[in-house]
């Protein structure tokens, strides 16, 4: 609010250390002077509470402001897996690190598994398939209730577990080289070198791999 917007006959002008109740011409006159504008704070308050600022660079600063909490903010997507109950293994390990990387970037994930012809009398097998499914995302997701099921689909939510969203590294202050001192000694004195000692580290053995099991699923 401007200056037109004060009609009160006395205010609480805060002006950096200053903080007193005035006259409202005063006020005005001091903003004048400065060339700002009051603000009013506190409507609330007995007498009002305005503050001089430039207003100009005050709608800056909150507008840099609201831009910089904007681009912290992360919206959540759905992104929808699909599959059928006769996927093969290498096509369900590709859509298991697809929904992964979903949820790492904080997204949600929707399962849906189709039922085609008469693979609706197996829907036993699509629900083994989404509980696979789930036992594979369970370090990175939770699921979002249970598995469903809706005519000839089966589907499932996951939510990213908090723990499992990336979170930016923050780059190192590059180390600075050591200086070598070098302390004289007096000439009659024998300095010995120290043995220098080598450690050798062995590379830490390979981690097996760890296969992931889904349902067989054989063609009618």
């Amino acid at each position: 609010m401007l200056n037109p917007r004060i009609r009160a006959t006395e205010v609480r002008l805060i002006d950096g250390d200053f903080n007193d109740v005035v006259p409202r011409e005063e006020a005005e006159r001091r903003a004048k002077e400065t060339g700002n504008d009051l603000l009013i704070v506190s409507m609330d308050s007995s007498p009002i509470v305005v503050r001089l600022v430039d207003f100009g660079k005050f709608k800056y600063e909150q507008e840099k402001k609201q831009r910089e909490a904007k681009k912290k903010q992360h919206v959540t997507t759905v992104k929808e897996i699909k599959m059928g109950v006769r996927i093969d293994d290498h096509d369900y390990e590709t859509k298991v690190n697809r929904a992964k990387k979903f949820l790492e970037d904080s997204d949600k994930v929707k399962l849906t598994i189709r039922l085609k012809g008469r693979e609706i009398q197996h829907a036993n097998l699509a629900f083994d398939l989404a509980d696979q499914f789930v036992l594979d995302l369970e370090e990175v997701g939770v699921i979002e209730g249970r598995v469903r099921s809706e005519g000839r689909t089966i589907s499932a939510t996951f939510n990213p577990k908090p723990a499992s969203v990336k979170k930016p590294v923050a780059k190192s202050a590059p180390q600075s080289k050591p200086t070598a001192t070098v302390v004289k000694t007096p000439p009659a004195a024998k300095v010995e070198e120290p043995a220098t000692e080598e450690t050798v580290v062995s590379s830490a053995s390979k981690a097996p791999k760890v296969s992931t099991e889904k349902p067989v699923i054989s063609a009618d």
